[in-house]
């Protein structure tokens, strides 16, 4: 309700209080307010971004807040994932999620939508809110939720982060540029490495997310476009503390879209699991109790290497292994390494999880080194052999 009847919309005096600070700014007023009140938001992803986003979100005084996730709180999530808390560990995060804003903000109303957004239930989710919020950290749904978005004609707040640099803008908002005048085609599956294997400075989700939040408030109290971020790009870069605008223009050229598709088969999923599939199928595998029983045996004819990164390697590694980094391996001169520790032993190669040791090993193949992947890689030697081994 973008252009709700104030009229009706009331403040208790309760609601005077709590947003005082805010109704006595000329520019929100208690007009704003209770825009802020009658208006409804759509949080897709309750992560590092959908955390800072909604607890400012429901301070503000938004009267509906819609999250979609269908996750579990783990350990690894509490160092950016603000709205969770320790004792929720192994439960949902859209259950944690309302909790917690419910702590801070009881005028709210929180709808959950314990789900993966996809093209079959994506336009019945969306369609109640007013704005859109994505923060989702994968590129099937990023597309799916600009699309619905565009069908529509929904604002999308849009926010991705990754290591130390992150970004924010407004897609589809009043005939501006949407996600696909950004990104027409996704990049191949793998190229764009997920938070799990590249990291991400915890802060910078807060950032971020907050801004999304700003923005998201700006377009319900109706600020002039020009001052919200559609058409604008901002590119954060957290180490040096630096910011900077792309200018966003619609694409004339871009196909329009016209309807849901399968998302997973646009970005390359399937045929990218296809082809992992058919290369482990051709690629040797040991299991983690294979590996032990040959670490405990005399055998000396073969050789361990982790492919991981030194700071992963610094976490928790496995006795003997050698790091020889992916990023070396694919640049060549990691390849000449391993063949130096080779000398005519056999190849044994692991990661945190499988993937980019069976990687490293497609790209040693060519080079005539063919070796043996870990099943599960260090992951599954923490759950299966050593739980000293910490997990990350």
């Amino acid at each position: 309700m973008l252009n709700p009847n104030l009229e009706e919309i009331e403040l208790s005096k309760e609601e005077y209080q709590r947003y005082s600070r805010h109704i006595i700014l000329p520019e929100v007023g208690l007009e704003g307010q209770k825009r802020l009140k009658a208006a409804s938001v759509l949080c897709i992803g309750t992560g590092g971004l959908g955390s800072p986003l909604l607890l400012y979100l429901a301070a503000a005084g938004i009267g509906r807040i819609g999250i979609v996730d269908f996750d579990i709180v783990d350990s690894s999530n509490l160092q950016r994932q603000v709205i969770h808390g320790t004792s929720w560990v192994g439960k949902p995060k859209i259950q944690s999620a309302k909790t917690r804003i419910l702590e801070i903000n009881p005028y709210c109303q929180v709808d959950l939508y314990e789900t993966r957004l996809t093209s079959e239930n994506a336009l019945d989710i969306l369609k109640p809110y007013d704005v859109v919020i994505d923060g989702t950290d994968n590129f099937p749904t990023r597309y799916l939720t600009n699309d619905a978005c565009v069908l529509l004609g929904k604002p999308n707040v849009y926010g991705s982060i990754l290591r130390f640099d992150g970004q924010a803008t407004v897609f589809n908002y009043q005939d501006g540029p949407n996600y696909r005048d950004l990104f027409d085609e996704p990049p191949p599956p793998g190229e764009v490495p997920s938070c799990a294997e590249g990291g991400v400075l915890g802060v910078l989700c807060g950032i971020i997310g907050t801004i999304q939040a700003t923005e998201a408030i700006k377009i319900i109290m109706g600020v002039p476009v020009e001052n919200t971020l559609s058409g604008r790009l901002l590119v954060y870069n957290a180490m040096y503390m630096t910011f900077r605008e792309l200018k966003l223009r619609p694409n004339p050229k871009r196909a329009p879209i016209e309807k849901l598709i399968d998302y997973e088969q646009f970005c390359g999923i399937p045929q990218a699991k296809a082809q992992e599939a058919k290369q482990q199928m051709e690629m040797q595998e040991m299991t983690v109790q294979e590996l032990k029983a040959l670490l405990d045996s005399d055998a000396d004819d073969y050789v361990l290497i982790d492919v991981r990164n030194p700071n992963e390697y610094q976490i928790a590694k496995i006795p003997g292994a050698v790091l020889v980094p992916l990023p070396d391996i694919e640049n060549g001169s990691g390849v000449q390494k391993v063949k130096e520790l080779l000398n005519g032993h056999r190849l044994i190669a692991h990661c945190k999880m499988g993937g980019r040791s069976a990687k490293a090993l497609g790209i040693l193949k060519e080079a005539g080194i063919v070796g043996t992947n870990v099943k599960g890689g260090i992951t599954a030697w923490s759950k299966e052999i050593d739980p000293s081994v910490p997990e990350y």
